[in-house]
């Protein structure tokens, strides 16, 4: 087979909270350089600021225009075209829904639609990117040569929910790259405040993360157990709810780091005696990953794609009740044969999740989308 010429979006990487979208245009563009038969440039928006000093390492174009502008335009008009330094390309791809950039004829487009929770969850995302990954998708579906999405459970809910012919649609499983160290946690953790034993949660603190009914889980759980609950995560938005509950007196700790390093994340796994994941919705769920690859027994949501991920390896709950989640919380965290057995089977279920195995996938749907396959 030839060399598909591809370009692929990374503006996500500029985002205030970039999310699991952000680890995606971050960590898929090695795994795809790596494959041979493919010649990859990575292309961004016009921002005020740098990008980080690893796309340096790539063939870069910038489009000049910025995202406030250019979004709604490609996604309603298909316009303005793209530069001619585009024009060699053989596939486009949007890493993101909410940006669907117009091709010329002969270039196939590619589109990562990590999931729909804006559909599922209006309520919870601000208006603006409301409507914008509402367009975004309607054109996705009417332009697309390729759709990716992560799991199975997203595939069929864009499925049910729009008019797409399922040969279009290609499951692009994600895959953990948040390095393991083998060194003692307890230094990074005394640097971040936080003490031992405790359960720990991750993600972008917003609404769909559900953080609400998990504090008020952890706290039917914290008079049996001396574990606190570590928060882990940059700031999102809609999160006044979760800070009225953070100041309510009740049993137990609650500790909040922020954004944190890949270094100190990794530690906080690695000291962690559970993990708690109760979003409402996720496409994929990388934390989860992260957590079982580690080890760590794991309390999950048994909504949209999580039980993809998770499987058997994960104690699944349903995230809005908040009793189901304290008795899930107390099995793992005092019941020594539960914990045991979660420990087990997290590394086997997480070590068919890898990078390498995206960009296999990724690059045969741009072999098909362009008729190379």
């Amino acid at each position: 087979m030839g060399t598909v010429r591809a370009g692929f979006q990374v503006d996500q990487l500029w985002f205030s909270a970039p999310g699991g979208i952000g680890t995606y245009v971050r960590d898929l563009p090695p795994a795809l350089t790596a494959q041979d038969g493919l010649d990859l440039t990575l292309f961004h928006c016009r921002f005020p600021a740098p990008g980080p000093a690893w796309l340096s390492g790539f063939p870069t174009l910038e489009i000049p225009g910025p995202i406030r502008t250019l979004y709604p335009q490609w996604d309603l008009a298909g316009r303005p075209k793209l530069p001619p330094s585009f024009d060699g390309f053989e596939v486009i791809h949007a890493t993101n829904p909410a940006a669907v950039p117009p091709v010329h004829k002969g270039q196939a487009l590619v589109v990562t639609v990590h999931d729909l929770a804006f559909e599922h969850h209006p309520e919870m995302f601000p208006a603006s990117w409301r409507w914008l990954y509402r367009a975004g998708v309607r054109a996705t579906v009417k332009r697309a040569a390729a759709i990716l999405v992560p799991t199975q459970a997203t595939a069929d809910d864009l499925l049910s929910r729009h008019d797409v012919d399922p040969a279009r649609v290609h499951i692009t499983p994600l895959g953990a790259s948040l390095p393991t160290a083998a060194s003692d946690p307890g230094p990074a953790l005394e640097r971040l405040g936080v003490t031992r034993p405790y359960v720990l949660s991750v993600g972008t603190q917003e609404p769909r993360k559900n953080l609400v009914r998990l504090l008020r889980a952890y706290r039917q759980v914290a008079p049996d157990v001396p574990h606190a609950l570590v928060l882990t995560g940059g700031e999102g938005w809609g999160d006044d709810e979760l800070r009225l509950e953070l100041d309510r007196p009740g049993p137990g700790a609650i500790m909040r780091t922020g954004h944190v390093s890949d270094e100190d994340l990794d530690a906080l796994y690695r000291g962690a005696d559970a993990f708690a994941y109760l979003s409402l919705y996720e496409g994929f769920g990388l934390p989860v990953v992260e957590a079982m690859s580690r080890g760590v027994p794991s309390v999950v949501s048994n909504t949209s794609s999580l039980p993809d991920v998770a499987g058997d390896a994960a104690v699944l709950v349903d995230p809005t009740d908040v009793g189901e989640v304290a008795d899930a919380l107390a099995r793992v965290l005092t019941e020594p044969g539960v914990a045991d057995d979660l420990r087990r089977r997290g590394p086997e279920r997480a070590a068919r999740f890898t990078w390498e195995v995206t960009a296999r996938a990724t690059l045969e749907a741009y072999r098909v989308a362009t008729g190379a396959a």
